[in-house]
């Protein structure tokens, strides 16, 4: 028997936004091999900081995680971009401080749920939302820096949710930054293909999409 657990935020936890329709965790479960389960850990509206009340509820029999944390500290920074600068250089300078705190709080917790000795994978943020801009979108090129690059250096896969989720129609209508049905039936299958094709005995990088 294999276990499945999904952690993080509202990517995984969508329930709320899908009135009427699977979310992720159960097209998950629907995806899997008969044999397989399937469990949710993520909270909508958890940050990086946050992931740690979810290792206690990580079930000991897991034989997988999938995580998917960072869209809620993006978020809480996106403040920044309506600060004032005296020059692009200055505002850059005013995001990478933002992005080095995040890098700093990603790679502790990285460090704690890898410390499980699971087989684990993260997600980077999907930035085709259809309510940011350009800013916004270039913004969110740094947190996903933080994120493929801590992959890279743990040597574990990641999903790549910015080509996964490239559709107006991968998203909410009841709240455009969360996935739909849709959306989260192409996460869902990332998932599954990653989980059941992935060889975690070679430690290494890969890039599921």
């Amino acid at each position: 028997m294999s276990d499945v657990v999904l952690l993080g935020d509202s990517i995984f936890d969508n329930a709320s936004y899908v009135p009427g329709g699977p979310a992720v965790i159960e097209q998950v479960r629907r995806g899997l091999p008969p044999n397989w389960k399937a469990a949710l850990v993520a909270v909508d509206g958890h940050l990086v900081a946050d992931v740690a009340t979810q290792l206690p509820r990580v079930p000991t029999g897991a034989s997988h995680l999938v995580m998917s944390i960072g869209g809620n500290d993006a978020l809480s920074a996106s403040g920044l971009l309506r600060e004032r600068a005296s020059t692009v250089g200055a505002a850059l300078a005013i995001l990478a401080h933002a992005i080095g705190e995040f890098r700093d709080a990603y790679t502790a917790m990285l460090t704690r749920v890898l410390a499980l000795d699971k087989p684990t994978a993260v997600c980077t943020i999907y930035d085709a939302i259809p309510i940011i801009g350009d800013a916004e979108r270039a913004a969110l090129a740094g947190f996903n820096d933080v994120i493929s690059r801590a992959a890279v250096n743990a040597r574990i896969p990641f999903i790549d949710l910015r080509v996964i989720c490239d559709h107006a129609d991968d998203y909410s209508p009841l709240s455009p930054i969360e996935p739909s049905v849709v959306g989260g039936a192409k996460i869902a299958n990332a998932i599954c293909r990653l989980v059941t094709t992935h060889d975690f005995t070679k430690r290494g990088c890969s890039v599921y999409v």
